[in-house]
């Protein structure tokens, strides 16, 4: 049994699941604190959880208004409303807008918890096993042309040359996942370069555990597609933090989270090739990840992902060297580190220009633009990381965290920190 607890008291999530672990031997009772994590993200039913326990009230929202919108989404798991009292005008309209059952907090019933809870986990199974077999259940386990059991679509999010991306519900993890799926076909003389590729970045990834690294779940191949299952962000890419000039506690914060992870690849023998903004994610608690290893290089693998002198990477983010087709190493990604640097702290991308080939000689040959402002104090440490030689920037990830740390030491304890 798996139960998912909406509620920003830690003392009262623990006296949950202590009456509940009374009664049955192998409860989950998985918290959620809409307090720090806000809403959940639109599509999500909780199919994986027997039951959804959601409190009245916590601090700067109610549940009277999350179980009316949750009680619309066709599906979702049965929702036990947490009520200050059984019988109070908050219990009926709970009941009235949707609530399987009530629960008073304020004395609470071990019995009347323990038969409610046993009751919506009996109703979630047989919803859940009415719905597996059904047409809509079987479309919904329909990715492109593959069909993946155990996850439930959602949308879809993007689609390239090489693979699609959907949003997805784990009924397993109880969460939101992202699926990229690629056809896994093989040719006349081996496996497809692409198929190898995505495999490659699953190699990558599964063997780094970093808080500022994208966690990845699981990977699969069904019929004639093969899927790997990711951690989703409902907030968005830092694109969407970057609309201006950030405070420079922020922008040195998010900078500092994205050297961190730097060090972390490039201790592992991984070269990430395309960093930018827009692999750089937002968790719902304000800590970032570094996705997108589909360009990664791994030393370790005997396998060259990309042939001398090709180009790959993102202009505007990319180091002189890379620019050119020329050999890149761990310094090529602190270059691109420091392109979002410079971009969070003035508001603009250091080099721009019509077309990729002037942005790219901008990037060889036009000098280091000036920060100004409080943004002035990190002058120097966006010149190390954005110098044209390979030579002259910081040797590695880790000097450039101690560069950082050092510039938010010197910055005043009052100014913004990373949200």
């Amino acid at each position: 049994m798996r139960l998912l607890l909406i509620d920003d008291d830690p003392r009262y999530r623990s006296l949950i699941r202590h009456h509940l672990s009374c009664d049955f031997d192998e409860v989950n009772v998985v918290s959620y604190n809409p307090s720090v994590r806000g809403t959940l993200t639109p599509g999500f039913l909780a199919q994986g959880y027997s039951a959804v326990l959601l409190d009245h009230s916590w601090q700067g929202g109610t549940g009277i208004g999350w179980l009316r919108e949750l009680a619309t989404r066709p599906g979702f798991a049965p929702i036990i409303f947490l009520s200050e009292n059984v019988d109070d005008d908050l219990a009926h309209e709970a009941r009235s807008a949707g609530a399987f059952a009530v629960v008073g907090k304020a004395k609470l019933d071990h019995a009347r918890l323990v038969a409610v809870v046993a009751l919506a986990a009996e109703a979630q199974n047989t919803a859940q096993s009415v719905w597996q077999r059904s047409d809509a259940g079987r479309a919904a386990q329909k990715f492109g042309g593959a069909q993946i059991k155990e996850y439930r679509l959602v949308e879809q999010i993007a689609s390239g040359s090489v693979s699609q991306l959907f949003l997805a519900e784990s009924i397993k993890a109880g969460t939101m996942v992202v699926l990229k799926v690629t056809r896994a076909l093989r040719r006349a003389d081996g496996i497809d370069q692409s198929f190898s590729r995505f495999l490659q970045e699953y190699e990558i990834v599964r063997g780094i555990r970093h808080p500022n690294v994208v966690h990845i779940h699981d990977l699969g191949v069904t019929d004639d597609y093969a899927y790997l299952v990711m951690e989703y962000f409902a907030n968005g890419d830092l694109r969407a933090q970057m609309r201006g000039p950030m405070l420079a506690r922020r922008a040195l914060g998010y900078a500092l989270s994205i050297a961190q992870a730097l060090a972390a690849i490039h201790q592992a023998g991984i070269l990430h090739r395309d960093l930018k903004p827009g692999n750089v994610m937002l968790r719902d608690d304000g800590s970032l990840a570094l996705i997108d290893f589909g360009m990664a290089k791994k030393h370790a693998l005997e396998m060259e992902i990309t042939d001398k002198g090709l180009i790959f990477g993102t202009p505007h983010y990319m180091s002189p060297e890379q620019g050119h087709g020329h050999a890149a190493d761990a310094r090529s990604d602190i270059y691109g580190l420091g392109v979002i640097t410079f971009e969070m702290l003035a508001g603009a991308k250091p080099f721009d220009a019509d077309n990729p080939m002037a942005i790219i000689y901008k990037h060889a040959k036009h000098p280091i633009p000036r920060l100004s402002g409080e943004a002035l104090i990190a002058q120097h440490s966006v010149e190390r990381m954005l110098a044209k030689n390979p030579a002259d920037r910081y040797p590695s990830a880790e000097s450039a965290v101690a560069a950082l740390e050092a510039l938010l030491d010197m910055l005043p304890a009052t100014a913004e920190c990373v949200a």
